[in-house]
């Protein structure tokens, strides 16, 4: 009515309210009446955005590849954006240009200029796998670009999905690498055969290196033996050596002992004789029979046989002897009563 308009915009929509080429009011999700006939209003959507791409370019050895990807950005300055591109809506809320579309062929075009100066530099086969590098050129590309950077908008992001080849050439490609595939394996079987003959011969050897080491082990316990056997003998040889020597010396001292012994007991011999001949020598000249006197004997009975033995003596001289018996019987009953 008379002009008077009301317009609501979400949170993720940056608002710029004109009147009269100034700005009357600006902000995310703002919801105003305005009067139609001097008002102009600008919506730039701020959430990311997610831009695919696909790419036909040639590379250094004149093989033409294809490269498909993504790239999300975000409007960081609504203010410069809108200063350089138009993002005005109608009253109805749609926009009166499609400059949106405008902004995303900007960017592409920033990403296929970079992707063209890597590619071109490089083979078939190394662009093929290249996809990392790819990106990294095409987010260093486009955070350089000065175009990009006027337009108010960041990068996030660049991810590159698939680069494939013509048909014809990745036919060519399938092919080439199908054969040195397949070499490859023949390579590889190769190797495995000679491996396993490789391994059965250090195995042999190893059998044979083994026996020759038991060989010489067995040789080295048999010298051993003989060599214990040796110093056992010698060492038995040492001892009935020792033994005998042991022997021969006790035997010598032995020897010894009873020469020594001997020779003792032949001076102890000559000291006892030399003593009884001096202790007797005083009786030697002496007659018995004072002898028998000064030995005293009170015995009556020894004294009648020392009569009897002077009676035999001088049995020539002497006619008749009576001896009494009572005599005879005293002596006689005497012995009986020791007995």
């Amino acid at each position: 009515m008379f002009g008077i308009k009301h317009i609501k915009f979400d949170s993720m929509t940056y608002v710029l309210h004109y009147v009269n080429g100034n700005i009357k009011r600006e902000g995310r999700g703002l919801s105003f009446f305005y009067f139609s006939p001097n008002s102009s209003i600008v919506a730039i959507p701020m959430g990311s955005n997610d831009l695919p791409f696909i790419f036909s370019e040639t590379t250094n050895d004149y093989q033409s590849v294809s490269i498909q990807g993504q790239i999300s950005y975000k409007i960081e300055n609504p203010k410069t954006l809108s200063d350089n591109l138009d993002f005005t809506v109608s009253d109805d809320g749609f926009y009166k240009k499609n400059d949106i579309e405008k902004l995303n062929q900007r960017i592409i075009n920033e990403a296929q200029t970079a992707t063209a100066s890597f590619i071109h530099g490089i083979s078939l086969k190394d662009a093929i796998r290249s996809a990392k590098k790819i990106e990294a050129n095409i987010l260093e590309g486009l955070k350089n670009s000065q175009a990009i950077n006027m337009l108010g908008i960041e990068i996030l992001s660049a991810s590159i999905l698939s680069i494939q080849a013509s048909p014809e050439m990745s036919r060519a490609l399938e092919t080439e690498t199908r054969e040195k595939l397949q070499q490859e394996a023949d390579q590889a079987i190769y190797e495995r055969r000679n491996f396993a003959v490789e391994q059965e011969r250090k195995i042999k050897e190893s059998e044979l290196n083994t026996e020759i080491a038991v060989e010489e082990k067995q040789k080295q316990i048999e010298e051993k033996k003989m060599e214990s056997e040796v110093q056992r003998a010698e060492n038995d040889r040492k001892l009935r050596e020792m033994q005998l020597d042991a022997d021969i010396a006790v035997e010598n001292q032995r020897k010894q002992l009873i020469e020594q012994r001997t020779a003792n007991d032949k001076k102890e011999a000559e000291t006892q004789g030399y003593v009884i001949d001096t202790t007797l020598k005083p009786y030697k000249d002496i007659d018995w029979k004072i002898l028998t006197a000064l030995n005293n004997n009170p015995d009556p009975k020894f004294n009648i046989s020392l009569a009897f033995r002077q009676l035999a003596e001088n049995a020539d001289k002497i006619g008749n002897l009576n001896i009494s018996p009572e005599l005879l019987e005293s002596i006689l009953n005497d012995k009986s009563s020791k007995k």
